[in-house]
């Protein structure tokens, strides 16, 4: 499979972002091929019309939509070339790390690494015309950089993301609530880092260095689920990705998995979906599961 790498070289300047209108990127938005990239992307869709299928959902674009990306998720698009205007916003988790000087920002934003929720945000035309322009606004920045210029970028940045989340938590009715401690959304980190390994909230606790009993007060507080949700959640969408674009077999992705035995897998997925491993694959590739 394709992974698309940011290229430092594009942005010209030391702030590592991209912002830009989509005809000016390469085609990959009009290939039909599934792929992935290793940065985040935002993209603000004035007009569009078809679909893609990303993170195992097929999402409908149309006009006024907003689509979030999160690193290495699998994407497949499929868009009428004619009816197609949009605007991009692209970045690496390093460059938010650093550039708001917090490790977990990225976690904080619920439209990324999100798995109960669509990766889209339909807004008035008018909403979509406000992002576009904090957008052009900071490409003008980008492109004659002056001495203030970072920290304009930077405001502009921070406003626009934290209304998107906004927008995305009034949209589906998710909690906003000021975060009381970090270990909510380390636990989110650490999840992407480690669900190849470790399965157990206690692992993940004890990486965090407090109880199993904090661990799960922080996330119900921060998430409204519980621990145990978040990890299931994400070990079952690992299982399915690797079911789906691997192409190995069940006793290897068991092994890879660190299930003692690939009933124990099965077991898990029937449990969780309501279907055996083949009757997944089999659901999707006719289309019934996207």
């Amino acid at each position: 499979m394709r992974t698309i790498k940011f290229h430092k070289a594009e942005c010209g300047v030391e702030i590592l972002l991209q912002v830009g209108l989509g005809h000016l990127l390469p085609a990959s938005y009009l290939d039909l091929e599934v792929y992935n990239a290793d940065f985040f992307e935002i993209l603000l869709f004035k007009k569009g019309k078809g679909h893609v299928v990303l993170n195992q959902q097929t999402i409908p674009i149309a006009d006024n939509t907003i689509v979030f990306i999160s690193p290495f998720q699998k994407r497949q698009w499929q868009l009428d070339p004619g009816h197609l205007e949009f605007t991009y916003l692209i970045f690496q988790e390093d460059f938010l790390t650093d550039f708001f000087a917090d490790k977990l920002f990225a976690y904080r934003l619920l439209f990324f690494y999100q798995l109960d929720y669509p990766l889209c945000l339909p807004v008035p035309e008018e909403q979509l015309a406000k992002y576009c322009g904090l957008l052009t606004e900071i490409n003008a920045e980008l492109r004659q950089m002056r001495s203030d210029s970072e920290h304009i970028i930077r405001s502009l940045l921070y406003y626009l993301l934290l209304g998107l989340n906004r927008s995305y938590a009034d949209q589906n009715q998710l909690p906003l609530a000021k975060p009381e401690n970090h270990h909510a959304y380390h636990f989110k980190q650490l999840l992407e880092r480690h669900i190849t390994d470790k399965q157990r909230v206690s692992e993940y606790a004890a990486l965090l260095g407090i109880s199993r009993i904090t661990l799960n007060k922080a996330v119900q507080t921060q998430f409204h689920v519980t621990a145990t949700h978040l990890l299931k959640q994400r070990l079952l969408f690992e299982i399915k990705n690797a079911l789906l674009h691997s192409e190995r077999p069940v006793t290897e992705i068991a092994q890879e998995l660190h299930f003692s035995e690939p009933n124990h897998l099965m077991r898990f997925f029937k449990t969780q979906t309501g279907q055996t491993t083949t009757e997944f694959v089999a659901a999707y590739q006719n289309g019934s599961s996207r």
